[in-house]
């Protein structure tokens, strides 16, 4: 049963599968400490849901087993460019946000595999797919289940893939046999830590979400706060620092699965061209992108933030727009980028 349906996950596109009970995870204790600590930010739903993280019985009851998957997304050019190296008013996106939305990619494919356990399970069997969106702490599960170990950034890390993989996970009354859990492999590698441009990384696998600056640009829904903002770079839609320079990463293979579904466009994306977006054509240029949940006032502040920090005099007309913007939000960080250019400017005439 366990080799049919990882034969079936590989089939339907999945780079890897594997299996681990659904006993709660080991870390649940250091999780809620996390909390308790305020380090989710004003990530909410962490706290509101976490009873549920900590006991999978909660989710699912009668659950037995998590079959935790893997697709990477890994591509040709494996290394990330420094912020400042791009071009003056390009902006740079996280790689994952580089392809259309992977909740909707890996669904329909969780959906099928689901149906196939269903199909040839010997009983009734009841399932639930998540693609990281559920109570699950599944990292935690991920690394007890062999598909790769938690590194010292806290993000998981494939011996196989680096760091570029999308995780999901079924929860399911099935029992199946566990793999063997994954062994950490960081040794004495400090280079996320010290490569993470706010440093959110306090210490090796802790990490503090609200000086992230993935947080800051995607999670936070108000103003970045201005100790932050130059650190951020012409970041608009989380970062890859700590990811970019994992050793792992040079034995990455390239994923095929996400490949047909690359939003090339993303790649180096205009900053002025994104500040002029209304929110008809915000809406239509980001349909089915993850980028789409920032929602244009979340995006128009990051670019913002981005030209503040490398933008040049002929960005001034375009921010000064922005900064009669309707949205406060939008119209603040405006104004603090026309006075970050002001500024160089000057510095460079004196």
């Amino acid at each position: 049963m366990k080799e049919k349906i990882r034969q079936h996950a590989l089939e339907l596109g999945f780079d890897d599968c594997r299996f681990t009970t659904a006993a709660a995870p080991a870390s649940a204790e250091q999780f809620q400490d996390w909390l308790a600590e305020n380090k989710n930010g004003e990530m909410s739903w962490l706290e509101r849901n976490a009873p549920k993280r900590v006991e999978p019985q909660k989710v699912l009851p009668g659950a037995k087993s998590v079959i935790m998957l893997a697709i990477s997304y890994s591509q040709e050019n494996n290394f990330e460019p420094s912020t400042f190296n791009l071009q003056p008013s390009t902006g740079l996106v996280a790689r994952y946000a580089r392809f259309d939305d992977y909740h909707d990619v890996l669904g329909e494919r969780l959906k099928a595999l689901v149906k196939f356990i269903d199909t040839v399970a010997d009983r009734k069997v009841r399932s639930l797919w998540y693609v990281d969106t559920g109570p699950v702490l599944e990292r935690d599960f991920a690394q007890r289940a062999g598909l790769g170990f938690i590194g010292k950034h806290t993000n998981l890390i494939s011996r196989q893939f680096g760091n570029w993989i999308f995780i999901s996970e079924i929860i399911t009354t099935l029992e199946l046999e566990p793999d063997a859990p994954e062994q950490n492999h960081c040794g004495k590698c400090s280079r996320c830590i010290s490569a993470c441009p706010t440093d959110a990384i306090t210490a090796p696998f802790q990490l503090d979400a609200r000086r992230c600056i993935s947080y800051l640009t995607i999670e936070l829904k108000g103003p970045i706060p201005v100790e932050f903002r130059r650190a951020i770079g012409n970041r608009i839609y989380g970062c890859d620092d700590c990811l970019a320079v994992c050793p792992w990463n040079r034995f990455a293979r390239e994923g095929k699965l996400m490949k047909p579904h690359a939003r090339e466009e993303l790649n180096s994306p205009d900053l002025i061209g994104l500040l002029s977006l209304n929110e008809t054509e915000f809406k239509s240029r980001f349909a089915g992108s993850p980028i789409l949940r920032t929602k244009r006032r979340g995006l128009l502040r990051n670019v913002c933030v981005a030209l503040g920090n490398t933008g040049d005099e002929s960005a001034l007309p375009h921010l000064q727009k922005a900064a009669a913007d309707s949205e406060p939000l939008i119209a603040e960080h405006a104004r603090w980028a026309i006075a970050e250019i002001e500024s160089r400017v000057l510095n460079k005439q004196g």
